[in-house]
């Protein structure tokens, strides 16, 4: 199969989605679910895209994140048309207002301002929202964002601000006096302190992969999908001696999972 060849001239890609657009156009009128929707019924829609092209770029399956990148431009565009059709806004003003952010939180591109390296650039970023009418540079983090990345985006957030540690080594020794407290806790069984003193070695765990320059979240995925992977496999094997796990000894799981570890 010849592979198709892929277009870099900005008139195609006007072209593209332009038609993209037409198409948009063309569901709205006439197609019934279409019809239908709006901002609050396609929220969770693009919650869950946004989880599959996540999915798609941990298994670096490059086909599949092209796939989910259309339908997250979709959901983008079907927003601008929702927009428009209420006179509130619609793709252009979408596009035109991130070119404008772009080039104002960019003065070392499209200014005089002078920067040493991208820490200094992630400084300028969140000065300049602050200088935008902000109050708190955490006011950009979504509620509504998963604990494990919020706490990552809070500490990035505060970090650009100069609020952290000076080398890895400190946060380590957090981590460490953390767990201790955490153990304190759980000789004392205050379940509601055991609770909160979890939460700061997760928080802290999180902040010392900053440090080590590891996405806690992607690293988790990545240990969730072996783990999957590996119980699978001792699901198989069971079938074939006609076991079921529930039965098996946990010597004999073992026996499985390391089998599992080595494939």
């Amino acid at each position: 199969m010849k592979k198709s060849t892929i277009s870099t001239s900005k008139p195609s890609q006007l072209q593209a989605f332009e038609r993209l657009l037409i198409i948009m156009d063309e569901l709205r009128e006439q197609c019934p679910w279409d019809k239908k929707q709006t901002f609050e019924s396609l929220r969770h829609l693009t919650i869950e895209e946004t989880y599959e092209l996540g999915d798609a770029i941990l298994d670096k399956d490059l086909p599949e994140i092209k796939n989910e990148l259309g339908d997250l431009l979709l959901h983008i565009v079907f927003y601008a048309k929702l927009g428009s059709e209420t006179n509130d806004f619609d793709i252009s003003m979408v596009i035109n207002s991130i070119c404008e952010k772009l080039i104002h939180r960019h003065p070392h591109i499209y200014g005089d301002i002078k920067v040493a390296d991208e820490e200094e650039v992630k400084r300028n970023w969140e000065q300049l929202k602050l200088k935008e009418g902000k109050n708190s540079i955490l006011e950009g983090v979504p509620r509504s964002l998963p604990a494990m990345v919020k706490a990552s985006r809070i500490q990035d957030k505060v970090a650009g601000v100069g609020f952290d540690w000076e080398e890895p080594k400190q946060v380590f020794e957090k981590v460490q006096e953390e767990l201790a407290e955490l153990q304190e806790e759980i000789k004392i069984q205050d379940q509601d302190k055991i609770e909160a003193e979890f939460g700061d070695v997760l928080f802290s765990m999180i902040n010392y992969a900053r440090f080590l320059k590891v996405n806690p979240e992607d690293a988790l995925e990545r240990t969730n999908k072996k783990f999957i992977k590996r119980f699978q496999f001792l699901e198989v094997e069971a079938k074939k001696i006609n076991k079921p796990i529930a039965d098996m000894s946990l010597n004999e799981m073992n026996k499985y999972w390391e089998q599992a570890k080595k494939l």
